[in-house]
């Protein structure tokens, strides 16, 4: 597919919504507009182009508040520095639209857990913001190499992904707003992974210490 091609296919697919879904359901876009956003969930997915959570899980306008980034991480708060986007933005969930769920979504074949497996530099042409984004979850690529140093590099990605997930939601009880709500009972975190090959979606069991598969 050539880039015009691409770029009309994202133009003929506004048009399908435009006159299909748009009109359908214009009054839910309306109301979305004039009484303002109530997410209940707010979701921390990755930027992959292959893992859209709105057709993964088949969400209605209004019903989710995204945030995507490389390998779906979330930074611990900090106050330091200028920029701070997954930060804003999970500020803005938990505390304006005061969502009552925070799902860190992890996936299978993570492009941004695969480069921890990979001997770069950190100041190379395509690694430059990259590495510093991933060394948030190096503690999780650290525990795997540890714990099962001989195993494939396939395996070893797979528990470093979901073990991704767990480090994200050690950090998101960083952020007082968060860790308050969450004692008060008025938030709960959840940690999801998907294998998007396979179609499965497993949820993490803090009880149990493992992710296990949705029937």
């Amino acid at each position: 597919m050539s880039e015009q091609d691409a770029i009309e296919k994202l133009k003929s697919g506004y048009r399908a919504f435009r006159d299909g879904r748009f009109r359908a359901e214009r009054s839910i876009y309306e109301t979305l507009v004039d009484q303002g956003q109530k997410p209940k969930t707010c979701l921390i997915a990755c930027s992959d182009s292959r893992v859209d959570p709105s057709i993964v899980l088949q969400t209605d306008p209004g019903d989710l508040f995204v945030v995507r980034n490389v390998a779906n991480l979330v930074p611990p708060h900090e106050e330091l520095g200028s920029f701070h986007g997954t930060s804003a933005a999970l500020e803005y969930a938990v505390q304006h639209l005061q969502v009552e769920n925070v799902v860190v979504l992890g996936h299978a074949h993570c492009g941004g857990i695969r480069s921890l497996f990979q001997d770069r530099p950190r100041d190379e042409e395509g690694n430059f913001f990259i590495a510093p984004w991933m060394s948030l979850v190096r503690s999780a690529y650290l525990r795997v190499e540890g714990t099962m140093p001989d195993a494939p590099e396939a395996v070893k990605a797979k528990a470093c992904e979901q073990s991704a997930v767990l480090v994200s939601l050690e950090n998101l009880m960083t952020f007082p707003c968060i860790r308050d709500r969450v004692k008060e009972g008025r938030l709960r975190l959840h940690g999801w992974y998907i294998d998007i090959r396979a179609g499965i979606l497993y949820v993490y069991d803090p009880v149990k210490q493992i992710f296990q598969a949705v029937d």
